[in-house]
């Protein structure tokens, strides 16, 4: 394995239905501008509640990423 960077991201992801599925909505979004997407951990899940029903799942995440910043 060739010597490598990566950077680390932290994002939230949100869904109606689930926290994995707010977990896959932030992974999803990001791939669509950063490239080289390696590993992410889930750092935190929680709830909306809103007239005491779950309205939203929201899922905290650290994403890294491949570092190709110049040198």
């Amino acid at each position: 394995m060739a010597d490598s960077v990566y950077k680390v991201i932290e994002l939230v992801g949100t869904s109606t239905d689930s926290w994995e599925k707010a977990a896959k909505t932030a992974v999803e979004r990001a791939a669509r501008s950063l490239r080289d997407l390696r590993v992410a951990e889930i750092v935190e899940q929680d709830l909306v509640i809103e007239d005491g029903k779950v309205t939203a799942y929201r899922t905290k995440l650290k994403l890294s990423f491949k570092y190709e910043g110049g040198g």
